[in-house]
């Protein structure tokens, strides 16, 4: 009977899903499940003390070490990372509760270790998706500043311009024999800026969610020429194929920008150095609108093709990537009752194609 209640209880042990160890009252490793060698390979195993752990540069560490505190009655609660050579690292949640003998004098603790890795991850992701939310609303907002001035400096010189040529006599006067270039120089890089910050506004515009018609080529269009003065896309070459008449398609207009924005980039990422992407629209034989976005890029192994429209997977740095922009992708797509195809091979580069439904009226 002994022999069985033992094994029940060490089968309930070891089915908890976090790591945990008991430490007798000299700190040395009593017992543990079978999670925590995974977490400490080591560390963990019978007869290893506290300082393998917690401490391992110092003999004892009494105000900071979570089991010489418990050893003394307090329960603990800390956090910590493990940082392994050649492994990414891992946050953990601890919490050190002791345990009372009968006498009060050989007490013991018990320590929980839970791998809080991706909850981390994902709370990084979030505070970053905020900042990168907050940084789009204050572009958009400079943006819409610098449209203002920059209309009103474009339309004095083109009146300055028609007076030139409705007052013929103003071009007898030598002093301004070079006014009419300089005014077509303002005039051209007036509107080159307002081609810059047009697509900015129209990317940074509200989704309302409400399905219209949409001219896809115009969105690629607007979304290349943005793209194209970011630095670091220099070295990119875009080769684009637009279908004359391409049907329109009915679907949420930001949505889709935001869409291909996505993909654009991503395309544009997957390059250390020179690179190519290609751009291609064209229709289907069953009524479908498709999108090819193509680069020869790194390209992508099965494990991470195979999780890409997870929420929060991103294969880049925190800061760089929050993991919601394939994700966001498949949504949208699939809300304009559409369909998202993904071909890629580690080398060789990557291939997305959307299909939309064309709109019928």
């Amino acid at each position: 009977e002994l022999s069985n209640k033992t094994n029940e209880l060490q089968a309930i042990f070891d089915s908890i899903r976090d790591g945990i160890a008991v430490y007798d009252h000299s700190g040395s490793v009593q017992h543990h499940n079978l999670i925590s060698p995974q977490l400490f390979p080591t560390e963990t195993l019978q007869g290893k003390t506290c300082r393998e752990v917690f401490h391992s540069s110092v003999p004892s560490l009494p105000l900071v070490c979570p089991v010489e505190r418990a050893l003394k009655g307090e329960r603990v609660d800390t956090t910590m990372i493990v940082e392994r050579e050649g492994q990414e690292n891992r946050h953990l949640d601890i919490t050190a509760t002791p345990i009372k003998d009968g006498h009060g004098e050989k007490n013991r603790v018990l320590v929980f270790f839970r791998d809080v890795t991706e909850k981390r991850l994902q709370e990084m992701h979030l505070i970053q998706a905020e900042k990168m939310s907050s940084i789009g609303v204050l572009a958009t907002g400079i943006a819409h500043e610098i449209n203002n001035p920059l209309t009103s400096v474009a339309g004095f010189a083109e009146a300055l311009q028609r007076r030139f040529r409705d007052q013929p006599e103003l071009k007898e006067d030598v002093r301004l024999n070079d006014f009419p270039h300089y005014l077509e120089v303002i005039v051209r890089e007036s509107y080159r800026c307002k081609g810059i910050i047009d697509p900015l506004l129209s990317f940074g515009r509200k989704s309302e969610g409400i399905a219209v018609k949409v001219d896809i080529n115009m969105a690629l269009e607007e979304i290349l020429e943005l793209l194209r003065y970011q630095p670091g896309y220099q070295q990119v070459r875009v080769d684009h194929n637009l279908k004359p008449d391409l049907p329109r398609v009915l679907g949420d207009s930001s949505g889709l920008r935001q869409v291909f924005m996505n993909l654009l980039v991503n395309a544009y990422q997957s390059f250390d150095g020179p690179g190519l992407v290609e751009v291609i629209t064209e229709t289907t034989d069953n009524g479908m609108v498709a999108v090819t976005i193509r680069d020869n890029g790194r390209g992508m192994a099965k494990n991470i093709r195979d999780r890409i429209w997870e929420p929060f997977f991103t294969t880049k740095e925190v800061g760089k990537g929050v993991g919601l922009g394939l994700a966001l992708t498949y949504n949208t797509v699939k809300r304009c009752g559409g369909e998202i195809r993904l071909e890629s091979q580690i080398g060789e580069g990557s291939q997305f194609t959307v299909l939309l439904p064309v709109w019928q009226g």
